[in-house]
């Protein structure tokens, strides 16, 4: 995980994006606590969405992160051919209609979170 690539624009998205990803890395609130020098229920109260603007402690858990989590390299999209075949079918060529796919698509990342890089 680096600093590029995912785009939370809140603090609460960002810190509900941590959540799945310490988790499938097996890390315990208790021990990203530890490691951080706070307590779990802090880990806890942040991880869960319950905040409003960027704090220290989250500061604290992306740095966390990056030094924890592999860096995991995003595909290049262009060479997956039912991504494209797909976009190819359903776009009428506009830019007007360019913009509003990709609106879309990205619209789409609630559903399944995708595990990359943190600002």
């Amino acid at each position: 995980m680096h600093n590029e690539g995912m785009t939370a624009s809140t603090p609460k998205q960002l810190a509900l994006a941590l959540a799945p990803q310490f988790k499938s890395a097996g890390l315990t609130q208790a021990e990203i606590a530890n490691a951080i020098g706070v307590s779990q229920s802090q880990v806890s109260r942040v991880l869960s969405g319950h905040i409003k603007r960027r704090t220290k402690l989250l500061e604290k858990l992306c740095i966390y992160a990056n030094k924890q989590m592999p860096h995991i390299e995003r595909p290049d999209v262009r060479t997956n051919s039912e991504l494209m075949s797909a976009l190819a079918e359903v776009w009428d060529g506009t830019e007007e209609h360019a913009q509003a796919l990709a609106q879309v698509i990205r619209s789409l990342a609630q559903l399944h979170p995708v595990t990359t890089k943190l600002p």
